[in-house]
């Protein structure tokens, strides 16, 4: 594993491994404080970012690492028209490792192609989120114990939100996980989420537009924003993006134990009053973020420098 750009790229013996070495780090923290001494991560975020390049950074810091990049498309030399191949190029000369966000779809992966060194996507377009989802299962099995036999509802944006479509690729392959997919007609699931993943290997599923339907049945409930950047007509982003609002009302009839996420940042998809109920995970799935990109920028590393 040179890069990481797509989450199925992972089996799930690998991601067994990131998810034990995360809970080595949580454990034992001074054990892991020099691991990439004099190593450097470049950061490069062609778009807006507050919790993944914190992350990604804060891992770093924590690794006894050091970190070069930028924040924005503007400041870099995309501005001036350089290419994506050329940048990855470039920033080899100067990092060892590589964590790029881009708002066009499959510019990690030609990154990839071109540098020398590893390559994290961390966001690309609508398409894909592979370590918001290894946060994701760092969270289900800190809060659930298990990855099988969960049914797992994914709530809001499923038509573009990358995080919902790396998620059901990752969760698709553990035995017994059902799916409920609540969203209102126009953001369903694309339907190669159906045709290639759900429908060839049998995966029980159901889709909905009410959430208070199928919220009794929920062991996770998935939570995401509508995004406004992701919309050609402002019209249909302001119909439809108030569509699903989870409330402490709405969640009465939820299981005890449900587990509550969302991969941040919310607008109003999640009221306020809902963050002090102890099913909420949104916040540690934060927190679980920065262990499993520590673990990851870990494996990468050494797999490197072999």
């Amino acid at each position: 594993m040179k890069s990481l750009i797509d989450i199925m790229e992972l089996s799930t013996a690998e991601i067994d491994e990131l998810i034990e070495t995360a809970l080595d780090i949580i454990a034992n923290p001074a054990k892991y404080s020099e691991k990439c001494k004099g190593k450097k991560l470049a950061s490069l975020f062609f778009e807006p970012s507050t919790r993944t390049r914190l992350s990604f950074e804060a891992a770093m810091y924590e690794l006894g690492g050091n970190v070069i990049g930028f924040s924005e498309a503007n400041s870099s030399s995309a501005a001036k028209g350089e290419s994506v191949a050329d940048t990855a190029r470039t920033v080899s000369c100067y990092a060892d490792i590589i964590a790029m966000r881009h708002p066009k779809e499959g510019a990690p992966y030609v990154a990839s192609l071109k540098a020398s060194i590893p390559v994290i996507n961390a966001g690309d377009g609508g398409h894909n989120h592979p370590t918001q989802t290894l946060a994701d299962l760092l969270t289900i099995r800190k809060e659930k114990g298990r990855f099988d036999n969960l049914t797992v509802g994914v709530c809001g944006d499923l038509k573009f939100g990358r995080t919902v479509h790396s998620l059901i690729g990752a969760m698709s392959r553990y035995s017994g996980v059902k799916f409920v997919l609540i969203s209102p007609e126009e953001l369903k699931v694309p339907e190669y989420i159906k045709t290639e993943i759900l429908d060839p290997k049998g995966i029980e599923y159901k889709e909905s537009a009410s959430l208070e339907a199928v919220m009794p049945e929920l062991d996770i409930l998935y939570m995401t924003r509508v995004q406004r950047e992701r919309f050609f007509n402002e019209a249909d982003y302001i119909r439809l993006k108030d569509t699903y609002i989870l409330t402490a009302e709405k969640l009465a009839t939820a299981k005890d134990d449900l587990c509550v996420m969302h991969p941040l940042p919310r607008v109003n998809e999640i009221s306020v009053n809902v963050d002090d109920d102890p099913r909420a995970c949104y916040f540690k799935q934060v927190l679980y973020g920065k262990y499993m990109r520590m673990a990851l920028i870990l494996k990468l590393l050494e797999e490197a420098a072999k």
